[in-house]
């Protein structure tokens, strides 16, 4: 599009263009450091970056033109909000590409479940999708942003803080197939406080799905289930449930944790072996598989996908070894009850016979039933035998360290992060298995980094 185009899809104002004819041929971005040439600058306004103040760099990098809120001394298109701009654009280039637009949901999974599909999907047709976790309204536009004439299909994963978010980002990518996968407690404080609260927004998704859409169902979660009745696309339910038209059968879980099962379909079966930890995975499993084989791919070309398919994102169950045998395991991306639950199930059962240890820190955004839901993930320490529990703050861990002690577990609290590596790294012995896991305001990833490194 040339910038004279662009500008009247967002109604900006052009600022220092002299040829408002010039083509932006490369994607959007909001970092001056991943401009390409070719390429629009979006200047957005941080908590502690002003990307104005980059415009000069992105421009030098070879970007055609700053997108701004203000005028910047260089060749801008300034508008009144930046992000809402993006997302016009975006718009805009969808209706030009036409490609089959993909979205996804859910409380947990939704990172790993869009990474396993994309691996599947790519093998068979050009794919874009959803770089990391930029699943918010200004990194949806910023995925859009990123595809061409070739892509055929956009792998969007949809996050939801708040009631109205998936309404606004499916306005922006409105969604030919859509995949919920659960209803959890994340963000259930914001949301409402309670999970009905949580699957009113997560059904906003299906809601926006055209009659001749797919609307994929965990047939596994009730409040997933519930949805059915809330959109008139095709719907397909998938999970371990016999009611489930993709579902697993015969599903095991080897000494590494690594799960494998049946992949059973409407037009076939095949086996499916994960190379990502935790059985939890199948779940994810089987909602890629529930895409791919209502685009029509054959279950032999997913079931192989998925096989060869590898962790992608960071900080996700991300295994780490030491020389003297401790491995650490970083999964400390975020945190809510059902990831710290599968977590630990994962830390048990990778660490078999040797030595476990879980440094857990605060699950965030938990409505006033918090201290509650930390100390059953205390007790569940205790029930899963996990060795060592090193808790990280104040309040809630407190309580979740308090809860495994009482059930006697050998419990170690740190006051805060700085605190850990050093508390941790005196505790840990050689052949030791470690959980790093809490919320991601925590920095907790470059804790498991740091000790992995010792």
């Amino acid at each position: 599009m040339t910038l004279a185009e662009i500008a009247r899809v967002v109604g900006a104002t052009l600022h220092d263009i002299r040829d408002p004819d010039a083509l932006v041929t490369a994607p959007s971005v909001v970092d001056s450091r991943e401009v390409v040439p070719g390429g629009l600058f979006a200047a957005t306004v941080g908590e502690r970056v002003d990307g104005h103040d980059y415009a000069a760099k992105a421009m030098a990098s070879g970007a055609v033109a700053v997108l701004a809120s203000r005028p910047v001394g260089v060749p801008a298109l300034v508008v009144e909000d930046v992000q809402q701009a993006l997302g016009l654009l975006a718009g805009e280039v969808l209706r030009r590409l036409d490609p089959t637009v993909i979205a996804l949901t859910g409380s947990v999974g939704k990172t790993t479940t869009k990474d396993l599909l994309a691996q599947v999907l790519e093998r068979h047709a050009p794919t874009i999708a959803t770089d990391k976790s930029f699943n918010n309204e200004l990194g949806l536009p910023l995925t859009v942003l990123r595809a061409d004439a070739t892509t055929r299909y956009l792998v969007l994963e949809m996050g939801a803080g708040r009631k109205g978010d998936l309404t606004y980002l499916t306005g922006i990518a409105p969604p030919r197939v859509g995949l919920v996968l659960n209803v959890g407690n994340a963000h259930v404080s914001t949301m409402g406080g309670g999970l009905a609260d949580v699957a009113a927004a997560k059904g906003e998704l299906v809601e926006a799905l055209p009659t001749d859409g797919f609307a994929l169902l965990n047939a596994d979660d009730p409040n997933v289930l519930g949805m059915a009745g809330r959109t008139r696309a095709q719907i397909t339910l998938y999970g371990r449930s016999a009611a489930a038209q993709v579902r697993a059968e015969n599903v095991r879980v080897d000494d590494r944790a690594r799960a494998s099962f049946e992949l059973v379909t409407p037009t076939g079966r095949a086996r499916v072996e994960l190379g990502l930890i935790g059985e939890h995975q199948v779940a994810n499993a089987l909602a890629a598989a529930a895409v791919a084989v209502t685009l029509g791919l054959s279950v032999g070309v997913v079931a192989e996908g998925l096989t060869l398919a590898r962790r992608r994102s960071a900080g996700r169950l991300e295994i780490l070894e030491r020389g003297d045998g401790v491995t650490i395991v970083n999964d400390a991306y975020n945190a809510n009850p059902e990831s710290m639950r599968a977590g630990l199930h994962t830390l048990r059962t990778l660490g078999g016979d040797r030595r476990t240890v879980a440094v857990l820190g605060w699950m965030g955004l938990q409505a006033e039933a918090s201290r509650d839901r930390h100390v059953q993930i205390g007790r569940l320490v205790a029930e899963l035998g996990i060795d060592v529990l090193i808790t990280v703050g104040s309040g809630d861990p407190e309580a979740m360290a308090l809860a495994a002690a009482e059930l006697g577990v050998a419990v170690h609290t740190a006051e805060d992060v700085s605190g850990v590596v050093g508390l941790a790294a005196g505790l840990l012995e050689p052949g030791d298995v470690v959980l790093v896991k809490g919320s991601s305001v925590l920095g907790l990833s470059a804790c498991a980094r740091e000790l992995a490194a010792r």
